[in-house]
């Protein structure tokens, strides 16, 4: 690894991890470049060198969640049903902890004009983010999209889900619960997330049985 390299890979995490720490519960929008870069003792311009807008630590954000999951599925694997309740589990878990977060990345989700293409992360962010794990840098990153469809055409294997139905139709139905609890559930300040995000699981899943 080039030093280059390094420290490209340990500013953009350190990025990151003082975002989750300075925005605690509240909005995203509230949270100002200024202060990121005050904590990671970077300028503006070596900042937007990396994430050219404010918005890219979102899309960022989610593309490390979704490397975690499956490092984590990598280490203790499911299938079917029980790797969807592991997703909406770990939804909850984040929303909990930094609800500002991930209710700007819904929202940076249905915004038209953002980027079509994931954020990348690189080889050595991944060497940084999983230290104890050698093959990490191995694992190849899914969207929430392709880990759905995965699992759920593992369920339909397994006879989890018996309605005749595609695997799209699915993943689609999983993807709207995903992201549609967690507005619902801040809109109406329910809690715990995760008994609420469970049961709107089995009541779309209980239509497919």
């Amino acid at each position: 690894m080039s030093l280059r390299k390094e420290k490209a890979a340990r500013l953009k995490l350190a990025v990151l991890e003082q975002t989750l720490k300075l925005i605690g519960r509240k909005p995203f929008d509230d949270l100002y470049v200024e202060d990121i870069c005050d904590k990671v003792k970077i300028s503006k311009v070596t900042l937007f060198k990396y994430f050219p807008a404010k918005d890219d630590i979102l899309a960022y954000y989610f593309r490390v969640w979704c490397l975690r999951r499956l490092v984590e599925l990598k280490e203790k694997p499911k299938e079917g049903l029980q790797g969807i309740y592991f997703l909406f589990d770990k939804l909850s878990e984040d929303t909990e902890s930094h609800p500002g977060i991930i209710l700007g990345l819904v929202a940076y989700l249905g915004n038209p004009k953002r980027p079509l293409k994931p954020f990348p992360i690189k080889a050595e962010e991944k060497k940084f983010l999983f230290p104890l794990i050698p093959d990490a840098q191995s694992v190849e990153i899914q969207s929430i999209d392709q880990m759905f469809e995965k699992f759920a055409l593992e369920a339909i294997f397994k006879k989890e889900i018996t309605k005749a139905t595609s695997t799209r139709d699915v993943t689609n139905l999983l993807c709207t619960v995903f992201y549609g609890s967690v507005i619902t559930a801040h809109i109406s300040q329910i809690t715990p997330l995760k008994i609420f995000l469970r049961r709107h699981v089995d009541l779309a899943l209980k239509g497919l049985q």
